[in-house]
């Protein structure tokens, strides 16, 4: 696509976290230009009014009313509401679709209509995403813990219970206020919850019989044992895995810098990592170890960004035949 004529990009549910990013990420997108944020509970008010952080980087107001002069559309909505909006709102054919829901993630839910969804992990589905018209935005959870696990599933090394402890910063929860969001309660405070239940593990399964075919949990001692918990922290996820693997680590080493090679925001190393180098960032650090007959994996995302909106964007970016990294070379916060 030539880049001499912006992209034009509409927003809705442009108030809430991921709208936000979205806004933050495009304003400085060099090959877009946001041709409307829509909420309805914010219309007419300045964006700055709301991301109080763009005071002085746009004038752009909220809007109560759509326009379908654009190329793509983000639908930063919560989950169940994406397909509300598309049945009460039908959007022509030539504007591209990409959804931060749920909605559309999982094969038997990927249609509305005559729209068909394809789901966006670029370093799964990258040819897909760039012939597509509508996307399946992955979720936070499961971008982190399918990066960690993938390329173990395309070389068929999935074949024994696979231990998963991960934890998510408190912008996970989204911009509605419960008991567990609070900072009185969330602060200097850690807890478990959705135990072996969390609703990201099915589109997670979905990836990896998709690379492993004969990958059926819940067979007995084949599953996925994912423990997520709520951190202290307002952003990023860190997860550590293992399961049973006959590689040595410089084999499991090469296999994950292999399967990764030429995705530019997935990056694989066997020293320490923590949450800092990614936060703010749209990439993934991985971390691979070996101990006895087990594969140790750590894999670290910011959940807003590469779990959400950054991920989004680099979908778009894939679509529009751009550069895979426009509008994304983002800084980390280092201390």
């Amino acid at each position: 696509m030539s880049t001499t004529k912006k992209i034009q990009a509409g927003i809705v549910g442009g108030a809430g976290y991921t709208g936000g990013e979205m806004l933050r990420i495009l304003i400085n997108h060099l090959e877009v230009n946001i041709a409307f944020v829509h909420s309805t509970s914010s219309a007419g008010k300045h964006v700055y009014e709301v991301h109080t952080d763009l005071f002085g980087d746009t004038d752009l107001k909220f809007a109560a009313e759509l326009a379908y002069n654009i190329d793509v559309l983000f639908l930063c909505v919560g989950h169940g509401d994406a397909r509300k909006f598309l049945d009460a709102n039908p959007i022509p054919d030539h504007i591209k679709i990409i959804d931060l829901s749920q909605d559309f993630r999982l094969n038997q839910n990927a249609k509305h209509k005559a729209k068909s969804f394809v789901y966006g992990l670029p370093e799964l589905n990258r040819d897909a995403i760039k012939e597509a018209n509508n996307i399946a935005n992955p979720g936070c959870f499961a971008t982190c813990l399918q990066l960690g696990l993938l390329p173990l599933a395309s070389q068929n090394l999935l074949n024994s219970e696979t231990h998963i402890t991960a934890t998510t910063g408190s912008t996970g929860a989204g911009q509605s206020l419960s008991p567990t969001t609070h900072f009185s309660w969330r602060n200097d405070n850690l807890s478990v919850y959705k135990v072996f239940e969390h609703q990201h593990l099915n589109e997670i399964v979905q990836s990896l019989h998709q690379l492993q075919p004969n990958f059926n949990p819940p067979a007995e001692g084949r599953g996925v044992n994912f423990i997520p918990y709520r951190g202290d922290f307002t952003r990023g996820i860190i997860a550590s895995m293992y399961t049973e693997c006959g590689l040595t680590e410089a084999e499991a080493l090469k296999l994950y810098q292999h399967f990764y090679e030429g995705h530019p925001f997935t990056h694989v190393t066997s020293h320490d990592i923590d949450l800092k180098q990614v936060v703010n960032t749209n990439k993934c650090f991985i971390q691979v170890k070996k101990h006895g007959n087990k594969i140790f994996i750590v894999s670290i995302i910011d959940n807003l960004l590469k779990g959400a909106s950054g991920q989004a964007v680099q979908n778009m970016n894939l679509m529009f035949g751009l550069d895979e990294k426009a509008g994304l070379r983002l800084k980390a916060t280092g201390f």
